[in-house]
This record gives structure tokens, C-alpha cells and sequence, in this order.
């Protein structure tokens, strides 16, 4: 598990600036190894998988990396190596590396990572790791506006609006989710936190509501407002998935 199945050597140059991993800035990508280095002996390998890694040299094919954790150094190949951005979005992963990564030795329940669909074009999978200590994984599908679900009901118009949603509760999933999977060697702030404030809306009477308020272009997400940005949102998209027509969007709704 986490071995790479060939060991390199090199003398290639170290760069006079090399870049450092930006682990304070989760809008930076961090390089993270997928593998052992070397292979022969895990328990002594250089570099570990899961360690977050500063690229002193990159020639398109091998990286020269330094372990973030231990200073250790190594020439290894780019495809061993993935980038992560926001502390959990993987670029570049397959589902088995996507489950030995939750099932390392510092992940706890809830612990998860999102990455591309290696099957779906434009998609992306949620994998999240259950209490037995396996991977479930949830594909995260994209309307044709741009928005994020993994059940049509409950649509976001981004990732992290998804990650926050499913972090606050389960709402259908395995778990609700914890924390990011961990990357070895990175300072990143713990994602737990206090309960959001809740704002209780007037009561929604479907009779006082018009297709205005649902197909305007103005926001509604005031506290005022009797139809919330999500709901607006959520009900475009049924209509959109169901291909519903929209010819009566300038008369009153019917209930």
C-alpha cells in the first residue's frame, strides 16, 4: 500500500528559488505525494504518502520534492504526486488511491477528499471514509448553469458551499463530513466550528408568491425575502432537469 513501483536517482539541479508549499492559502494548490519513496522498504522511505512536499525542480516528467515533514529529499515521477486546492479538492486521482489515502493511520471518521470523476466529464466524487473504515463514494453531478448536486433536490453554486452544507449535516450522505483528509506537513486550521446562526423566515404562502420572485435576476437571500436564493435556485433546476416549460413565467404560480 502507498509504494511506488520504481525508484529513480538523479543529479538533475536544485532551483536557486524553489517554491515553497503554500499550506497558509487554501486558494494555493499544496503538492502532495501519492506514494512511498523509495519502495523497497516503507518504514524507511524518504518521502511518504500523504506528506505535503516543496518542489525544488520540475522537468515535466520528475520532480525533484523535499518532505515538508522531514527535510528528506527525492527524485520522483510527476504522476506519483497530486495537487490539492482548498485542502480537499484532488487533482488527478483514481478512486483505489482516493481510498488508501482516507485509510491512512491519521484519518478519523468523516474524513474526505473530493476529486475529478475519472469516468464523467465534468463531474467530480465525494469519498468519504465510514466508520468500518471504508470509502464511500457520491458523485457530485453539474447542471448546465454551473451549479453542484449529489441529489437533485439540494443543488450549490460551488464546491465549498457543498462541503459546508454536508459538513453541518449527513442529510442522506454516510456521514456528515469532518474533516479534510489529512496532508502531512500542512498547518491548516481545523474546519470545526460552531453551529451557523439559523433565520427563521415568515411562514411561505404558495398563493403570495409570483414567477417573478422565482425567475428574477435581483438576489432574494435578504432575511425579508419570502424565497431564499436556494429555493429560487432549486426550483430553476427542476425545471431545467425536467425540461419543463417556462412560457407562463409572467403570470401568478398556481398551488
Amino acid at each position: 500500500m502507498g509504494n511506488c513501483p520504481i525508484k529513480f536517482r538523479s543529479n538533475i539541479s536544485t532551483l536557486e528559488n524553489p517554491t515553497e508549499p503554500a499550506i497558509s492559502d487554501n486558494n494555493m494548490p499544496i503538492v502532495v505525494s501519492l506514494c512511498n519513496f523509495p519502495y523497497e522498504d516503507p518504514l524507511e522511505s524518504s518521502i511518504q504518502i500523504g506528506e505535503s512536499l516543496t518542489v525544488l525542480a520540475d522537468d515535466g516528467g520528475f520532480m525533484m520534492v523535499r518532505s515538508t515533514t522531514t527535510g528528506n529529499e527525492a527524485y520522483i515521477p510527476s504522476i506519483y504526486t497530486a495537487k490539492v486546492i482548498n485542502r480537499w479538492l484532488y487533482k488527478g486521482i483514481s478512486r483505489s488511491k482516493a481510498e488508501e489515502l482516507l485509510q491512512l493511520p491519521n484519518n478519523d471518521t468523516g474524513a474526505f477528499l473530493i476529486r475529478e470523476s475519472q469516468t464523467t466529464p465534468d463531474s467530480y466524487s465525494l469519498s468519504i471514509l465510514k466508520r468500518t473504515n471504508s470509502v464511500k463514494h457520491y458523485r457530485i453531478c453539474c447542471l448546465h448553469n454551473g451549479w453542484f448536486y449529489i441529489t437533485p433536490r439540494l443543488t450549490f453554486n460551488s464546491l465549498s458551499h457543498l462541503v459546508e452544507h454536508y459538513s453541518e449535516s449527513a442529510n442522506g450522505l454516510c456521514c456528515s463530513l469532518r474533516e479534510p483528509c489529512t496532508i502531512l506537513g500542512s498547518t491548516y486550521p481545523s474546519m470545526v466550528r460552531p453551529y451557523p446562526k439559523a433565520i427563521r423566515r415568515p411562514t411561505l404562502n404558495w398563493k403570495d408568491v409570483s414567477s417573478s420572485m422565482i425567475f428574477s435576476k435581483t438576489r432574494a437571500d435578504s432575511e425579508d425575502s419570502l424565497v431564499s436564493e436556494g429555493l429560487r435556485e432549486a426550483i430553476r433546476s427542476y425545471l431545467y432537469m425536467t425540461e419543463a416549460s417556462c412560457q407562463d413565467c409572467g403570470k401568478p404560480w398556481n398551488t
